[in-house]
C-alpha cells in the first residue's frame, strides 16, 4: 500500500522525531511512504484567524500537492481535521482528476489509518507496565471522531490508560485562543493538570495540546513527559516485536 505523508508544520518544527517515528512505523507495516516535497502548511492558522482567502490559497496548494495520493496520513488530529472538515468548505468543487474521491476523503490521522484502513490493532507489546494518560484533542475527538483508535493501540501494546477526569476537556490552546485569551487558556490548562493522575507520561495525537500542557507544567515546576502518539506507537512496535 502506498501513502503520502503530510508531516504538518507543528510536527515538523517541534516533534521532528515523532514524524520520523510515524514513517518508521508505517514502513514496518509494509506501507510504501512517500513524502511530497512541495507540502507546506495546511492553512489552519489562517482559517482560524478569519483569513479565508489566504487559507483557501494554502488549501488549494495542498490539494494540488496530494492530488494523486491514494491515502494521505497525518500524525496530527488537528491538521487531519482541517483537511477532512474544513477543506470541503474552502474548496467545495475540489476533486482529483483521476476520479478518486477528494483529498478530504482519503486523509487519515495516523492511528485511525493503522486501525481502520490497515486493520491492525496490535503493534507489539513494547509498552508493558507503562501508565499513560491520554489527552483527546478537541479537533481529533469532536471533528473527526478519533477516540478509540489511539487508546486501543496503546492498550494492546501493554500500556495502562489511566482514567483521567478531564481527558476529553480542552487544554486551552486552541491556536490563537491561547494568545487572545491567555488567562482563560492558563486556567483550562491548570484544570487539566490539577486533575491529572500519577502517570509515566501524557500522550496525544495533537502537538499543540502537548506544547500547551507541557509548557504550563514546566511553569508550575511539575515536569512530566508529554509524548506524541506516533513515538509511543513506534516504541511499542520496535520494542515489542
Amino acid at each position: 500500500m502506498r501513502v503520502a505523508f503530510f508531516v504538518t508544520c507543528l510536527v515538523d518544527r517541534f516533534f521532528a522525531d515523532a514524524a520520523a517515528d510515524a514513517v518508521r512505523l508505517l514502513r514496518s507495516l509494509d506501507v510504501d511512504v512517500q513524502f511530497p516535497a512541495a507540502q507546506t502548511c495546511c492553512g489552519q492558522p489562517a482559517w482560524n484567524s478569519g483569513h479565508t482567502d489566504e487559507a483557501r490559497r494554502m488549501a488549494a496548494h495542498t490539494a494540488k500537492v496530494f492530488d494523486d495520493s491514494e491515502y494521505v496520513v497525518v500524525p496530527s488530529g488537528s491538521c487531519a481535521a482541517m483537511l477532512r472538515r474544513s477543506y470541503p468548505k474552502l474548496l467545495p468543487a475540489a476533486g482529483r482528476p483521476d476520479g478518486i474521491s477528494g483529498l478530504s476523503e482519503c486523509t487519515y490521522e495516523l492511528s485511525e489509518f493503522v486501525v481502520d484502513v490497515l486493520g491492525i490493532t496490535e503493534l507489539g507489546r513494547g509498552l508493558e507496565g507503562r501508565r499513560l494518560a491520554y489527552h483527546h484533542g478537541c479537533h481529533a475527538l469532536r471533528e473527526i471522531g478519533i477516540e478509540r483508535q489511539p487508546v486501543q493501540l496503546l492498550e494492546a501494546a501493554g500500556a495502562e490508560i489511566v482514567p483521567w477526569e478531564t481527558d476529553r476537556e480542552c487544554c486551552g490552546f486552541g491556536g490563537l485562543f491561547s494568545v487572545k485569551n491567555p488567562e482563560v487558556s492558563v486556567a483550562m490548562a491548570d484544570r487539566k493538570l490539577d486533575t491529572l493522575p500519577e502517570v509515566d507520561a501524557v500522550v496525544s495525537t495533537d502537538g499543540g495540546c502537548l506544547l500547551q500542557l507541557e509548557g504550563r507544567a514546566k511553569r508550575r515546576d511539575a515536569p512530566l513527559p508529554f509524548r506524541q502518539l506516533a513515538s509511543l506507537l513506534w516504541e511499542a512496535r520496535r520494542a515489542g516485536t
